[in-house]
């Protein structure tokens, strides 16, 4: 909890200095045919909100993901983009059904992540650590996943690996290779819906997922 603290701080100064800068809120919502994060597939169907303020390379806001089959997930994050091509960001991964206020190792639903990010021109880098302990969100800290992209014109390809709660017997192996591609579904002359299509295969545990999804 001490680093989520400094952290906390440090994105909190990043904030002060865009304060200056254009702000936006956005809000938008996914509709998927699966939810599939990091090679594991959690839900079916599922509507996934987004709620989003940016101010100059700073961004807060809230991610969800609520399943047809009862699954529910509910995110907050904050993030800071560098003009360099750096981001560098925090994500709480909650599960409704334990205590917003139980950050515990035995129950808690909280799984505190550090995000970072490089991207140029379309090649892209992530790497994530768990910092945590947390029982109910199912990691146990220290937790790693890492993925490299690269976006073609018209696709993109990815590949990512971690350990702990990303695989099976929590050691770390190849979980997340995939296509995407997306298009423009033309519904009137001034209004179109993005559909977006991803092929994922997860060698470690040797599961293939084909998931769409629309945004509005």
């Amino acid at each position: 909890m001490k680093k989520m603290k400094i952290f906390a701080v440090a994105m909190l100064a990043f904030m002060a200095a865009s304060s200056a800068k254009a702000q936006e809120f956005t809000a938008s919502a996914d509709i998927v045919s699966s939810y599939v994060w990091r090679g594991t597939q959690f839900s079916g169907v599922s509507v996934q909100p987004t709620l989003d303020f940016t101010s100059g390379g700073f961004s807060i806001g809230s991610w969800g993901s609520a399943g047809f089959d009862g699954f529910l997930e509910m995110d907050l994050y904050a993030k800071y983009a560098f003009d360099f091509g750096l981001t560098l960001g925090i994500t709480d991964y909650y599960y409704p059904g334990t205590s917003y206020f139980d950050f515990s190792k035995v129950s808690g639903g909280h799984g505190l992540e550090v995000n970072l990010g490089y991207s140029i021109n379309s090649l892209s880098i992530s790497a994530n650590y768990m910092l945590n302990e947390a029982g109910g969100a199912a990691t146990a800290g220290g937790d790693k996943y890492f993925e490299l992209g690269y976006a073609f014109e018209k696709f993109s390809i990815f590949a990512g690996g971690g350990d702990g709660w990303h695989t099976p017997d929590a050691k770390f192996a190849l979980t997340n290779i995939g296509i995407s591609t997306s298009k423009e579904i033309k519904i009137t002359d001034t209004f179109s819906i993005p559909l977006k299509a991803t092929a994922i295969l997860n060698p470690k545990t040797e599961q293939f997922f084909l998931v769409a999804g629309i945004t509005l």
